[in-house]
Order: structure tokens, then sequence, then C-alpha cells
């Protein structure tokens, strides 16, 4: 008759912390996992588990930047065939004396 034997399931953040110091020991997953008596097939098992949600994670968090919207100063040039340049206040008036006429705005 077949004894049945119940596993000993250790939770997520055992594995992390685990892995963890697995990273900082510098010793090979081999030698890690018999000082701590843990089977290689179980670590290599949760290593690719955690690292796979990680990288879940890590593509569906949004990154989220500070922005802030100030006003700029615009000048609007509308040229004779209806297009519209916008430039900022500060632009060199030579370079938006050339852009007009290279849009056929005529010498300005």
């Amino acid at each position: 008759m077949f004894r049945r034997t119940a596993r000993r399931s250790k939770p997520e953040p055992f594995w992390r912390g685990l892995i963890d110091r697995w990273k900082a020991s510098g010793q090979s997953v081999a030698a890690f996992c018999a000082a701590h008596g843990v089977s290689q097939a179980t670590f290599y098992a949760w290593r690719k588990r955690l690292a796979a949600r990680a990288r879940i994670t890590a593509r569906t968090a949004p990154a989220f930047a500070a922005v802030r919207v100030v006003p700029d100063a615009t000048a609007e040039v509308i040229l004779p065939t209806g297009l519209i340049v916008r430039v900022s206040i500060g632009t060199d008036p030579v370079a938006v004396a050339r852009l007009v006429a290279a849009f056929g705005g005529g010498a300005c």
C-alpha cells in the first residue's frame, strides 16, 4: 500500500529570499542548494517562475514622469496659400524669413 507524503511547499517570499542570497553568495547553484538543503530542480523552477513574474510586472507597470506644461508664446505667420507657420517668439527672425520664403510666402 502506498503512503502519501505531504509535500513541503514553501511560499514565494522564501524562494525570493533564497534566490537573492544565492546571487549574493557567489556559489554555484549545486553548492548553494546542497548547503541549504533544497532541490536543484525546485530551485531552478522557482527561479524561472519568479523571473517570468518580474518580466510581466515590468511590462505591465506603467512608468509615469512628472510633466509641467509651460505656456510658450508663439507667433503665427499666415501665408497667402493658407499655410500657417507657428514659431516661438524667441526664434531667429532670419530663420523665420527663410522658412516663409521656402513655403512660397514671398519676401518678408
